[in-house]
């Protein structure tokens, strides 16, 4: 049987093209130029957060809050996130059982996150804004909200994007806490 490519070569240019536009969804011009990729960060050093802003009357999320505190959790949420509101209840129970919880305020304004803020009540240890998304994407944020849990040593040992509601907390963070050998306070 012989093959005739000219019928086959649409075919084939298709699958390139789909390939090529796929990457370019999945990682931007300026991601991409930097080096930073859009995959799970687990395993390596928390990046780092020189960019991000204050949340006027909040304590800032610095860098070093991330190393010598035992198991932290680093959370990506917006005001705009609806996800964001379901997983609240979770964070703030989890905080609340003494996991140090910080909170970076993704592509939001500072009225916003105040705002949700007040009416949801907040959880979280430290805060800092990212409103340019400069953080998330040296982070490898694809969504909100993501969930890092970063141990004693800065090295992020679960990156979890989507909600943590009870379902997920249970299925999935837990068990993956457990397999590499942490565990969270209450649960």
């Amino acid at each position: 049987m012989r093959i005739n490519w000219l019928m086959v070569l649409p075919l084939v240019l298709s699958l390139a093209l789909l390939g090529l536009a796929a990457n370019r969804l999945i990682n931007t011009p300026d991601d991409r130029a930097r080096g930073v990729e859009t995959a799970s960060l687990e395993g390596s050093p928390a990046p780092g957060l020189d960019l991000l802003e204050p949340l006027e009357g909040f304590d800032l999320l610095r860098a070093e809050d991330l190393r010598g505190n035992g198991l932290v959790i680093v959370n990506f949420w917006a005001s705009w996130c609806v996800p964001c509101r379901a997983e609240h209840p979770v964070l703030t129970a989890l905080a609340e059982a003494g996991t140090p919880l910080y909170g970076i305020n993704y592509r939001d304004t500072a009225q916003d996150a105040r705002a949700f803020l007040d009416e949801l009540g907040n959880p979280f240890d430290r805060l800092g804004a990212d409103p340019e998304a400069r953080v998330g994407r040296d982070w490898g944020l694809v969504g909100l909200p993501e969930t890092l849990f970063i141990n004693n040593d800065g090295v992020v040992v679960l990156h979890f994007r989507g909600p943590i509601v009870g379902r997920s907390l249970r299925n999935q963070v837990i068990p993956a806490l457990e397999a590499a050998g942490y565990s969270l306070p209450g649960t």
